[in-house]
């Protein structure tokens, strides 16, 4: 799903916004522990999210140009459904698609949907693209169920990061160490979806994410994975169930990049 933003304004900056959208998300094949799975209601945060900031800067008339690639999918294991050892092709459209995949493990795939919307993202030639999803548990390891982890572009991500905590939403930057990139390699793809060790996880993910951002593309990646759903008594203006994570912080970035570039 594709929605748009149009400010009329000549030369104003160009932003992509793409957000995870697993409607369920059983881990597939690698099926996830029954235990907290109606939780799995929460995967599409990350589509929510993108969906209702495309919607405020309209309703704001933000002198920006927004448009959200929303990929939308339902993880269920089937006799349809890909399986471990599964070879697949991502979107081949411009920058760095066409990439294959070796499926090594089918509950890592929001980052499968992701690659094809970030790489048809990045076919409009965005001066700045943010993701974000509800897309490692290695997030809430790292950084708790109130702090989405932020990778991407050094400046870029900083600017985002920034931005959160001044609007209450708490990102933290996160780095892209250089060693985790041979953790994906395949014996017979391009890339492997997932590492065989369980260091960097939430790392890891944005180092695969960040084989399909055009060159020249200011990006952010924000995990929301424990943040986007609350399942705890209430705190601030949070109270059980979808939180809004990251709206707040996308909106600041896109009312930051109107009023300096």
């Amino acid at each position: 799903m594709r929605l748009r933003h149009v400010s009329g304004v000549d030369g104003a900056r160009r932003v992509a916004l793409v957000g995870k959208g697993i409607t369920f998300d059983t881990g597939g094949i690698s099926i996830k522990p029954a235990a907290g799975m109606e939780q799995m209601t929460s995967d599409m945060g990350g589509a929510a999210a993108v969906i209702a900031t495309v919607i405020l800067a309209a309703q704001l008339g933000l002198p920006v140009d927004v448009t959200a690639t929303v990929p939308m999918a339902e993880n269920m294991p089937s006799h349809t459904a890909q399986r471990p050892g599964d070879v697949l092709t991502q979107y081949p459209g411009a920058g760095k698609g066409g990439i294959t995949v070796e499926v090594i493990n089918t509950d890592a795939e929001g980052r499968l949907i992701l690659a094809d919307a970030m790489v048809r993202a990045c076919e409009d030639e965005p001066d700045y693209l943010i993701d974000t999803a509800t897309l490692t548990g290695a997030q809430m390891v790292a950084l708790g169920t109130r702090t989405p982890g932020v990778m991407g572009t050094g400046d870029f991500r900083d600017r985002v990061a920034e931005l959160s905590r001044s609007v209450g939403e708490n990102g933290w930057a996160m780095p892209f160490p250089e060693e985790l990139r041979a953790d994906l390699d395949s014996r017979v793809a391009d890339l492997a979806n997932v590492s065989p060790n369980r260091w960097g996880g939430m790392l890891t993910a944005g180092v695969y994410l960040k084989e399909f951002v055009a060159d020249g593309v200011q990006w952010a990646h924000i995990d929301v994975a424990g943040p986007a759903f609350h399942t705890g008594g209430p705190f601030g203006y949070i109270t059980k169930g979808g939180t809004g994570v990251p709206v707040r912080t996308m909106l600041a970035v896109l009312r930051d990049i109107a009023q300096r570039g």
